[in-house]
């Protein structure tokens, strides 16, 4: 494999990026609910002169031609999030809740939130059962941590169920969690769906860099966003054609005690609760890191799948990988920091212009002659050769 190194990569508007990241944080789209999102992001799309394709239900397909339309490389992030949906109306006059998607309750207590209805919003906040230590005491603090021991709160003089029904809530309505987002001066950004609307500003963000540049890209780049990755749907609804040989997943890196993510680079995930990802396109990408300053790590994730993984259910035969910001807290008050959006929009905008790993990847089917050795060459100094 000789893949020659770009010279230098298109330069990362840290404004876009950041404006694009709020844009998309003000717009809700639990999933199911992401037809708001997709216009949005399509609209951005529009505003770089690239044309947007949908599939039946909304997930983005833009393509950034370059030299070879054969293979193409794709690049996936997801507009939805977490939420929850009314699950009950009660005789108190509240609303029984599940989440849609994993989360835990504990993020949920105190939450404000907006309940869609058939014709109406409502507002609302999440709370325990038992909420107030005037009247329960101790008991507050020993309650399970649970869903079924969440309700919502509606800000309406509403005390029972007929009164709900009145109101016009039904079993079934989604419920939009507030993301709260917060951008500090000194570039932490904290917000409920950094997962994965951080990922999805930093692809635009190197679209844009791209784009604006007149970069030459060797490969067809598609750009995918994905409408259903947090139930587990990802990458498997929008990949058509069977033209696409390299596929990159954008999501969250955690950091927690035994993780290694990197808090301010970018992160090149080694294998997920899926398994590893193509031991070729990780190491080209962390050799893109190098050649080019960019901070970064190696991490694996043991709890955690991405679009690559459901992409590679679907029957899709595809070399994957995994880059990831950094997020604290993931799935809860989550926080990342600029400068790991930066390095990765910069690190996603060199693969655009990078060259394909394989000549053989144009086809599904090919020879021996240039497939990869079956053992690894290490030059003399250690170094993995190309």
């Amino acid at each position: 494999m000789t893949v020659p190194m770009v010279t230098s990569a298109p330069s990362i508007r840290r404004d876009y990026l950041l404006d694009t990241l709020r844009r998309l944080l003000e717009t809700p789209s639990p999933s199911g609910m992401t037809d708001a999102v997709v216009h949005l992001v399509c609209g951005l799309l529009a505003e770089l002169g690239i044309e947007p394709q949908l599939t039946r239900r909304g997930a983005i397909r833009a393509r950034l031609r370059g030299r070879s339309g054969r293979p193409t490389r794709a690049i996936a992030a997801h507009l939805d999030t977490l939420g929850a949906m009314v699950k009950g109306l009660k005789p108190n006059g509240r609303l029984e809740v599940v989440p849609i998607g994993h989360w835990s309750s504990r993020f949920a207590e105190g939450a404000r939130v907006t309940v869609y209805s058939d014709h109406a919003n409502f507002r609302g906040t999440l709370l325990p059962l038992k909420a107030s230590g005037h009247t329960y005491n101790k008991a507050i603090d020993t309650q399970p941590v649970e869903w079924t021991q969440i309700e919502l709160r509606l800000d309406e003089r509403v005390h029972d169920l007929a009164g709900l029904q009145a109101l016009g809530v039904h079993v079934g309505d989604t419920i939009a969690v507030d993301p709260q987002p917060e951008f500090g001066p000194n570039g932490f950004v904290t917000s409920r769906y950094l997962d994965d609307k951080a990922g999805v500003a930093a692809l635009l963000a190197a679209a844009e860099a791209v784009t604006r540049t007149r970069a030459e890209l060797p490969l067809d780049v598609l750009l995918l966003f994905t409408i259903s990755e947090e139930v587990g749907v990802g990458a498997s609804h929008v990949l058509h054609g069977g033209d696409v040989a390299e596929m990159i997943s954008i999501d969250n890196g955690t950091i927690a005690p035994g993780q290694a993510t990197c808090e301010y680079g970018v992160t090149v995930a080694m294998m997920d609760s899926a398994g590893p990802f193509d031991w070729h396109l990780t190491r080209h990408l962390l050799a893109l890191c190098r050649e080019h300053g960019i901070e970064h790590a190696r991490d694996v994730f043991r709890y955690y799948r991405s679009d690559a993984a459901s992409a590679l259910e679907a029957g899709n035969d595809i070399r994957t990988a995994l880059l990831c910001f950094a997020c604290d807290a993931s799935h809860g008050w989550e926080r990342t920091h600029e400068d790991s959006l930066v390095a990765l929009a910069k690190l996603l905008a060199l693969q655009m212009t990078s060259a394909p790993l394989f000549q053989r990847d144009r086809h599904a089917i090919g020879p021996l002659a240039d497939f990869p050795p079956g053992e690894l060459q290490v030059l003399p100094d250690g170094v993995p050769a190309d």
